[in-house]
């Protein structure tokens, strides 16, 4: 076989095994949307637009203070235990494994700790409802220690996919249900934000059950005693942890600040019809994290077994496919803007569609950009990728400032600012890595 035709082969093969991951990963999130829309139906006929608002904003709350005390501990599993996986040291990979757990229960620990800060002693500085507080703070602490991060990076540098798919099912699934009852037994915020949270640690509870199943040799107990070995074998891993940890939550300020940013200035109902047409189209942006999630690990592969040639290459190419979806998601979002707000959620909220479509128009820059952080991550800069996230974030807030005046389609307006401007930010890094290749830095 001539060198041509090996290289061509490797791109092939890298191709397939992504487009494997991503088929394993859109069956279970199709099976997952359909729930989604389903049970986001339920809520927002059930407990009206002023009530689905208080759950919105509690919602948002929590995935905020989540993002503050967690670690994107899946992704130093990926691109550190790649190189483990490869060697088949499972010693080391089990080390890497604990100190990422490790890292995800005292993140937990100190995100509770954060919680009862904010919730009791600044909740009037942040105009909470003094109603909801207690549930909203216990709610809270249960998505800290449901939010499973390591095992999910475990499962997926091991290429078990379609665990993930099963695991991942449990949430929607055991939504849709816990929604059909509560509508017939009587809906509250309390009885729903109690159900989402008992059926997120169900499903902690199972990828942490799955990981142990699929590599019992190497999460062992014993390994969590060797953290300083691990920090000693795994270079520049520290580093990865901050920059990871920080990029992380400047994605979940962006994703959820226009929401609390909507409640804080125009109210709990205005915030409501907003996070409809969010979640909508959040849907569309799931899906680049799907395959963002899908890509990591074969992105990060291919940067251990392939040529600089052959990973540009395969680059290039996943790049294209993602632009390819980003006007697809444009494309649906004119057509089916009103329609869907309205089936889902009924008149009330059909005045939500004039926000639906910008929202959709940066969730297909989020969906064209999907290559780029996990390419900064495997060519060791991680630092660039935050770099552009910290751009797309001062865009945002100044859009925000600028615009607010206009209402909630003002904000909607300033994302889409934001998330251009990240967009433009994050391939200019990309550009700078792929001629910097074969440089260490993080």
């Amino acid at each position: 076989m001539t060198k041509d035709a090996v290289t061509s082969h490797q791109e092939a093969s890298g191709l397939k095994r992504m487009g494997a991951n991503i088929a394993w990963l859109f069956g279970g999130k199709g099976f997952g949307a359909i729930c989604s829309i389903a049970y986001l139906a339920i809520l927002a006929r059930s407990l009206g637009i002023r009530d689905f608002g208080h759950f919105s904003l509690i919602f948002a709350t929590g995935q905020a203070f989540v993002a503050l005390a967690g670690f994107q501990s899946w992704q130093t599993m990926v691109r550190y235990g790649t190189r483990y996986v490869h060697a088949q040291d499972w010693v080391k990979f089990g080390r890497l494994s604990m100190l990422c757990g490790l890292l995800d229960w005292i993140g937990a620990t100190l995100g509770c700790v954060v919680a009862w800060i904010g919730y009791y002693i600044f909740a009037d500085d942040l105009g909470l409802n003094p109603a909801y507080i207690d549930m909203a703070f216990a709610f809270n602490c249960v998505l800290l220690w449901s939010r499973v991060s390591a095992p999910v990076g475990i499962v997926r540098v091991l290429d078990r996919f379609d665990i993930a798919v099963y695991v991942e099912g449990l949430v929607p699934l055991g939504r849709l249900l816990a929604a059909l009852l509560l509508w017939f037994t009587g809906p509250t915020v309390g009885k729903f934000l109690f159900a989402w949270a008992a059926i997120d640690l169900l499903s902690a509870a199972a990828y942490w059950i799955s990981a142990r199943w699929i590599a019992p040799t190497s999460l062992r107990a014993r390994h969590i005693g060797d953290w300083r070995t691990t920090l000693t074998e795994n270079e520049g891993i520290a580093r990865f942890f901050g920059v990871t940890y920080a990029s992380s939550t400047l994605d979940i300020a962006f994703k959820q600040g226009p929401v609390l940013a909507v409640g804080y200035f125009l109210g709990t109902s205005a915030a409501g019809i907003y996070r409809l047409a969010d979640q909508l189209a959040q849907g569309f942006g799931k899906l680049s994290q799907l395959v963002g999630r899908a890509i990591y690990s074969d992105i990060n592969r291919s940067r251990v077994a392939q040529t600089a040639a052959q990973f540009r290459q395969l680059v290039k190419r996943v790049t294209a496919i993602a632009g390819i979806g980003s006007i697809l998601i444009v494309t649906l979002a004119l057509l089916l803007a009103r329609q869907l707000l309205g089936f889902i959620g009924g008149e009330g909220y059909e005045s939500g569609a004039v926000i639906f479509v910008p929202l959709a128009l940066a969730a297909s820059l989020e969906m064209a950009s999907v290559a780029y952080e996990p390419v900064l991550h495997a060519t060791n800069h991680a630092r660039l990728a935050l770099l552009a996230r910290i751009l797309a974030i001062a865009a945002l807030g100044c859009g925000m400032l600028l615009l607010v005046s206009q209402g909630s389609l003002g904000i909607a307006w300033a994302v889409v600012a934001g998330q251009a401007f990240g967009y433009l930010a994050m391939g200019t890094m990309v550009l700078i890595a792929m001629r910097k290749m074969g440089h260490s830095q993080v």
